[in-house]
């Protein structure tokens, strides 16, 4: 049965012309991915969907979410594995280092993967793969979509598995040019190893409806986590301002977390529970139909790589209003967005520019929706995703004692015991090929590949550096 299933996996790599498929094989790897919602899980399935459609095959791996575990299929034959792991904090897996070795290395050899693409600082199970991967000889990429302070605990010790993660591996990619910036100075890595390629939205499934909107008043629209990182606590200061300032302005707030309760207070406490509509946690599907009930997207957050939110907002026709943190300033131009400092007088002031613009009817939702459709595409960063890819295929691998090398640099102490996790995993790897060769795991059989869609190659695919 193996012989029959590799050579079944051989006619699935095998073009209509009886050519070998040039497809690469990616496993993406993150902690974060549906039905857990926010912009890497977007990220991951939206870039999956793309190389899909561009003849590569790809698979997913995460932990099980409540009863969610093992194998799942979703559009197009994107193949999910969720590990029977828990998640032990905010979404994140235990970090155990060497217990995931085993069901990743299996799931590998019968995907046959080339290529692991890791996602996201946090993810726990993105560090262990990363680990895992350049141990059993795989080319191995990172894309990071947070930014990270220098100063507070949590930060220092986040960069330093950061430093040990990145410096073993082939090429970074971050979202924007802030990030990269910050990226190369917590991980201390060459500039060169990174690029920037930024996220996209699916302009066609967030269009403007201006009929959605109500004719008498201005509807604000804030869809987000509920967490003190998304900078709720200013929202929390600005509304009642707001609403005093403008009694034809509501708000309309989507999201959930822990600040839903300081907001819940907010509106007791001034009696707007007729202005301000708290929706809690809306699915990605329905976000389109709350965003078009809006005139003015409020973003806040304090810290930010890309925000994917406001690109859907403007592509829906709302004007942005936006804390100016992060990588926001790059994401759109000045006649779109009107970018605030992290204040709350500021915010205020910012809202108050963009109410006098949309009562003046001088914003065009229609006009900067096709401004957004040519600007931001899926498959424009696929095109650019793969040119990584070709680079990565191209490095020459490294033994063990290159790896020690390079993780021996990692600090005085973290080191040295860098060192001793790599060579741990290194006999931990061996031992699971002496008692579990490869050859005697059960290849998978692939997904019938459809040929490169016509939209697929339209872009030069040069990189964002």
């Amino acid at each position: 049965p193996f012989v029959q299933r590799r050579m079944q996996r051989e006619n699935n790599n095998t073009t209509h012309d009886g050519n070998k498929s040039k497809g690469f094989r990616i496993a993406m790897v993150s902690d974060f991915f549906y039905p857990n919602m926010g912009g890497v899980e977007e990220h991951i399935y939206s870039l999956a969907q793309c190389l899909l459609r561009r003849g590569n095959k790809v698979i997913i791996i995460t932990h099980q979410y409540g009863e969610r575990k093992g194998v799942r299929y979703l559009t197009n034959g994107l193949k999910v594995y969720y590990l029977p792991v828990q998640a032990f904090y905010n979404q994140n897996t235990f970090p155990t280092f060497f217990f995931t070795l085993a069901p990743i290395r299996n799931i590998l050899i019968r995907e046959d993967i080339k290529i692991i693409h890791c996602h996201q600082a946090f993810s726990t199970l993105a560090h262990e793969s990363i680990l895992h991967g350049r141990t059993m000889g795989y080319k191995v990429c990172f894309t990071d979509h947070s930014l990270f302070g220098f100063a507070d605990s949590s930060s220092i010790h986040m960069n330093k598995v950061l430093k040990f993660s990145l410096s073993d591996i082939q090429h970074v990619i971050c979202v924007s040019n802030t990030s990269k910036e910050n990226t190369v100075l917590r991980a201390q890595i060459d500039p060169n190893l990174v690029s920037v390629i930024p996220n996209a939205v699916d302009a066609t499934a967030f269009t403007p409806d201006p009929s959605s909107r109500s004719p008498d008043k201005i509807n604000i629209v804030i869809i987000s986590r509920l967490v003190y990182r998304k900078g709720i606590d200013l929202v929390i200061s600005v509304i009642p301002i707001i609403c005093k300032r403008f009694p034809n302005v509501n708000f309309i707030i989507g999201g959930d977390g822990p600040k839903k309760v300081n907001l819940e207070e907010m509106r007791e406490k001034h009696q707007l529970h007729d202005r301000v509509e708290l929706l809690g946690a809306v699915k990605h599907s329905d976000v389109r139909n709350v965003l078009v009930r809006g005139d003015i997207f409020l973003n806040s957050s304090l810290t930010e790589a890309f925000c994917i939110a406001i690109v859907e907002a403007a592509s829906c026709g709302l004007l942005v209003v936006a804390t100016k943190v992060g990588g926001v300033p790059e994401v759109l131009p000045p006649h779109m967005i009107r970018l605030a400092d992290p204040r709350s007088d500021d915010i205020v002031e910012k809202l108050t520019e963009a109410i006098a613009l949309i009562k003046s009817k001088d914003y065009e939702p229609f006009q900067v929706h096709k401004q957004i459709r040519s600007m931001y595409d899926w498959n424009d960063v696929a095109a650019r995703t793969e040119v990584v890819y070709n680079r990565i295929t191209a490095t020459p691998s490294v033994g063990l004692f290159d790896r020690l090398r390079r993780l021996h640099g990692c600090g005085i102490w973290a080191g040295k015991v860098n060192c001793v996790v790599a060579a741990i995993d290194f006999f931990i790897w061996k031992f699971l090929e002496w008692y579990q060769p490869g050859s005697s795991i059960d290849p998978a059989i692939d997904w019938p590949t459809p040929p490169p869609s016509s939209s697929s190659s339209s872009s030069d695919g040069t990189l964002y550096s």
